[in-house]
């Protein structure tokens, strides 16, 4: 049984994680600051279901306060920091690229910090496919270029991993960073996609489609997102790794498929694309595959139908939430 340090513990893919570590007898230090980037019901629910669960102890903590980290009760010893928190999205950050900068890079200092002073062997980052910018080979491998990056929440996360690998290479720190590449899935994240679509169409409001619908993800669903990234505690010395779908998947298809299981039809409304959005994203997982021996398990259509089917169990909220 180990002892893990885990952020982003409310946010969806920290959550899930979090339950999986905590099945397998782990316990799990959570730490989360529930800020409103996106209705906050969300994550209170996720974070509900987490402390009706052994082996679970939380902290409101925000990472970009060093004094409060350093501050946690102490225990046993933490065998590595997981680190999901984050600002997330590529269009609100051109509203407040700061709380991107500040959340993704010093934040991630703050607890590389943690690392070296705590002496924990390993820390494992969280990354976006959105740092490959507009121009990837798709299927995208890992050494394709990241220098470019399109977003401030993309540029932000690049300097997250950079920040990790001087922590690897001044003080031996072992370092697994995960590039994930569009994750959905029960519980996800209001302002996306596939929650956004489930909602209008199951609801019945305008379904705001921004392009022509021609533009595609490699759709990852969570639960292979988090068995993934348990996967990646094991020592690696310094990799970065996509975690990513088996097919990409146009968004033409994504609101024909959720009319299917809903039962019910779109009222797109279209608008112009916007200039934050990539064309494409499609993950080469080789890397993962000969790595870790994983590979994504979850059809887009398997996927697909658990959140709908979660979406209609919880439906007298999250109907409500707010998407943004």
């Amino acid at each position: 049984m180990s002892r893990y340090l885990l952020t982003g513990a409310a946010g969806f893919i920290g959550a899930r994680v979090t339950e999986l570590l905590l099945e397998h007898g782990h316990q799990v230090v959570g730490l989360d600051n529930l800020n409103p980037a996106y209705d906050v019901r969300m994550k209170q629910y996720r974070l509900g279901r987490l402390q009706a669960l052994p082996g679970f102890e939380f902290h409101k903590v925000d990472i970009c306060d060093g004094r409060a980290l350093r501050a946690l009760p102490q225990g046993a010893p933490i065998e590595a920091v997981i680190h999901l928190a984050a600002r997330a999205g590529v269009r609100a950050s051109l509203e407040d690229p700061w709380s991107y900068v500040e959340t993704n890079a010093v934040g991630t200092l703050n607890l590389l910090e943690v690392c070296r002073q705590t002496h924990i062997p390993k820390f494992l980052l969280a990354s976006t496919s959105s740092i490959y910018g507009a121009e990837a080979p798709l299927p995208t491998p890992e050494d394709a270029d990241s220098s470019r990056p399109l977003q401030p929440y993309a540029a932000s996360k690049k300097a997250a991993e950079v920040l990790s690998y001087s922590y690897h290479a001044m003080y031996g720190l072992d370092v697994t960073v995960f590039r994930y590449f569009t994750v959905y899935g029960p519980a996800g994240r209001p302002d996306m996609s596939m929650f956004r679509f489930t909602q209008w169409i199951a609801e019945e409001r305008p379904l705001v489609l921004n392009g022509d619908g021609s533009q595609s993800r490699g759709f990852t669903f969570v639960d292979d997102i988090a068995r993934g990234t348990i996967l990646g505690l094991r020592p690696l010395g310094y990799e970065v790794m996509n975690l990513g779908g088996h097919e990409a998947v146009r968004m033409t298809e994504v609101i024909r498929l959720l009319e299917e299981l809903l039962g019910a039809k779109a009222h797109v409304v279209q608008q112009p694309a916007h200039p934050a959005d990539m064309p494409a994203s499609w993950a080469n997982v080789e890397k993962a595959r000969h790595l870790l021996g994983w590979e994504p398990r979850v059809s887009f259509a398997e996927g697909a139908r658990e959140l709908v089917e979660w979406y209609r169990r919880e439906r007298d909220w999250t109907r409500t939430v707010a998407t943004g």
